[in-house]
């Protein structure tokens, strides 16, 4: 391939990824697939839902020593509010364990962060339980917030 026809294959790529479109850089190729030709408001409603039977609330962690540390959170689960807590290593392992308790497994079978140039971090899981996957995204501040984000709506998606 000379370098115009890769330049004809990125732009073509990017012009039909939402994600590349508002940020300058491509989605998993999986998901960009997917999401090929999306609005930037269909990806999101698609994606990242902002509603759902699953909320999240307060979070919170305390480190114990050995890689490991407590976290406790408040969950939101249809009308009933739950407190949750693990010992995990990350906070993703937390959640992971936090959403089983609570009768929502999920696995991720893939995962994706990207830092944004406006300090932003996204991120991308392709997460499955009971034979059905689905991408999700999250967009926040933090490497914690945004995946915690993504897999309260990939639990939304799964389970709601």
């Amino acid at each position: 391939m000379n370098s115009l026809q890769a330049y004809a294959s990125h732009t073509a790529t990017t012009a039909s990824d939402p994600f590349a479109l508002r940020f300058g850089m491509p989605l998993p190729r999986a998901l960009r697939t997917e999401a090929a030709g999306m609005s930037w408001r269909t990806f999101l409603a698609t994606y990242s839902p902002s509603g759902g039977p699953i909320r999240f609330g307060r979070w919170s962690a305390h480190t114990l020593g050995a890689g490991r540390s407590e976290y406790r959170a408040t969950l939101a689960i249809g009308d009933t509010i739950h407190q949750a807590e693990a010992t995990a290593a990350g906070p993703i392992a937390a959640l992971t364990s936090m959403l089983y308790d609570a009768g929502l497994p999920l696995e991720i079978l893939s995962f994706h962060q990207q830092k944004l140039g406006d300090g932003r971090i996204a991120t991308f899981l392709l997460c499955e339980h009971g034979g059905r996957r689905h991408w999700a995204a999250g967009l926040a501040d933090t490497a914690t917030e945004s995946s915690v984000e993504a897999m309260i709506a990939a639990a939304n998606m799964l389970h709601g």
